[in-house]
């Protein structure tokens, strides 16, 4: 028995999500006195090789293939599955993991636990796991029967520990031609240069339409940068075409799980909180003190924007100069 996991490597390194999921991997191979084993790109650099050893790898599966589509990742993983008789497979509940988790689960006849936010504990017929539903207003704890099942970690859910093994084997899969393609085939990746993914942000300062224009972005992207954040929006900015679609947070859009979220002008509707109320911290900054979104932050300001995000920017940046 062993624990398999999917790693994703993007420009050689492995992305935070992977970093997350190869330490729950690692952890739940240990509680149960197994090893762990990863599923990741060649591409993936010496450096990229020695965190995986530092964070408890027993097993390097490694493909000539830059597994950046669902059916190329789902063939791979059964394929390492079998080979290393893993029963826990995990990957990260990412727009991938969502893809991949259900497919693994249904080719390897085994349950599928999604969207997990805590650690697995131990029942009397198998274990149990807990995720959050009805858009992060409350848990459920899931009872998985037997020992086998497919895992998928919600991000920014479990801290990246490091637990040294002091040897990692490395296998290279050489699979026949043609033999892993699918009936989707990824064509063309757009990637985004210079800016934090808002799915491995720690930090994100987003706004609504209380900044009353595009013109006005600067002041949100000058906060931004002090804090080392990435910048978000709600819906109505992004149907108006103020920001780009990909930064769109809320049900609709991207659900963020960031240590600190500050939102600026967003009076907060059920749609958006959906998708940013598993933030550990909220920070709220609004002109109507009834705003729901006060409701559900950590902090609240009452202010102006245009009076609020300068002087907020300011005090990081002196902040921040005074403890380097």
């Amino acid at each position: 028995m062993s624990v398999l996991v999917f790693a994703p490597v993007q420009g050689g390194i492995l992305k935070k999500v992977a970093l997350e999921a190869v330490s729950f991997g690692v952890r739940l191979a240990r509680s149960r006195q197994s090893v762990c084993s990863v599923l990741c790109s060649a591409s993936a650099s010496a450096d990229t090789v020695k965190q995986l050893l530092d964070l408890g790898v027993s097993v390097n599966y490694r493909v000539d293939h830059d597994l950046s589509d669902s059916d190329s990742v789902t063939y791979y993983m059964a394929q390492a599955a079998a080979s290393c008789g893993a029963q826990q497979i995990v990957v990260s509940n990412t727009y991938m993991g969502k893809s991949v988790a259900p497919r693994l689960a249904v080719r390897m006849g085994i349950p599928l636990a999604s969207g997990v936010i805590d650690f697995p504990q131990a029942s009397e017929t198998g274990w149990e796991v807990r995720r959050s539903v009805f858009s992060n207003k409350g848990y459920a704890n899931l009872q998985v029967q037997g020992n086998s099942c497919v895992i998928s970690i919600t991000p920014n859910s479990f801290a990246t520990e490091s637990h040294p093994s002091g040897e990692m084997k490395t296998e290279h899969m050489v699979v026949a031609k043609g033999a892993q393609e699918g009936k989707i085939r990824l064509n063309r990746v757009d990637r985004v240069a210079g800016k934090i993914p808002l799915t491995e942000a720690e930090r994100v300062v987003s706004a609504g339409r209380g900044l009353k224009g595009p013109e006005n972005w600067h002041l949100v992207e000058s906060l931004a940068s002090s804090l080392d954040a990435a910048t978000a929006c709600s819906k109505p900015v992004s149907d108006m075409h103020w920001r780009p679609h990909e930064e769109h947070v809320g049900q609709t859009g991207i659900t963020i799980k960031p240590d600190l979220y500050i939102a600026i002008g967003i009076s907060g509707a059920i749609q958006h909180l959906a998708g940013v109320s598993s933030s550990k911290v909220i920070v709220a900054i609004n002109t109507d003190r009834e705003a729901p979104l006060f409701k559900v932050a950590d902090y609240g300001i009452v202010g102006d924007a245009f009076d609020v995000l300068p002087r907020l920017t300011e005090a990081v940046q002196r902040f921040r100069a005074a403890h380097v």
